[in-house]
């Protein structure tokens, strides 16, 4: 297992986020997902790291960040299409977030709760997780939290920005014309 110091850089935005049950845990790191459903997700997704908060189903395990991993992606789909074995779940049909991730990697040092009991989802850094001893330490304040809002609301305009990256077609002229649509110019037009 790579150190997981070593990897994360002080400005990675960090999305914390819940981690419902064990199961799930065993699905970011057997399948590399994770899914958030869009009617509950945060505004901006679009981060370098999550960090996985374990409730109390997490029993002995619960009340504490334990895993990291980096994010590689992410799209739009259903619940029934994310989990297949629960096609007639009430939410099946619902809209999900699926981040793909990298492997995840343990912290050296968990990080507690101490007052939280619930958490959903909370933005910091890279510089705050790597020197956190509780979620509280998490919490960017003051001038770092206005560059922490700045930083996500630039990722997400950068996120919207529309790019392709299209193979080369070998395809001759007169292919790549017929599969569009077009007729070839000796044809004539009509």
């Amino acid at each position: 297992m790579t150190d997981f110091r070593l990897m994360l850089r002080p400005t990675d935005l960090v999305l914390v986020c819940l981690i419902p049950n064990p199961r799930d845990l065993e699905i970011a790191r057997l399948l590399g997902w994770y899914r958030i459903p869009l009617r509950r997700a945060p505004k901006i997704i679009s981060v370098d790291y999550l960090a996985f908060y374990q409730p109390a189903s997490f029993k002995e395990r619960g009340g504490q960040i334990e895993y990291v991993a980096a994010v590689r992606g992410h799209e739009l789909t259903t619940r029934g299409e994310l989990l297949k074995d629960e096609a007639d779940h009430p939410r099946a049909r619902e809209e999900y977030f699926k981040i793909q991730l990298g492997g995840l990697e343990k912290l050296s040092e968990s990080v507690k709760t101490d007052k939280w009991k619930r958490l959903t989802f909370l933005y910091s850094t890279g510089e705050y997780l790597l020197n956190a001893k509780t979620l509280n330490d998490l919490v960017v304040e003051g001038e770092e939290r206005d560059l922490l809002w700045k930083s996500l609301r630039e990722r997400a305009e950068n996120e919207n920005l529309y790019h392709v990256e299209l193979p080369a077609a070998d395809l001759p002229p007169e292919a790549l014309m017929a599969l569009l649509g077009f007729r070839s110019l000796e044809s004539g037009l009509d």
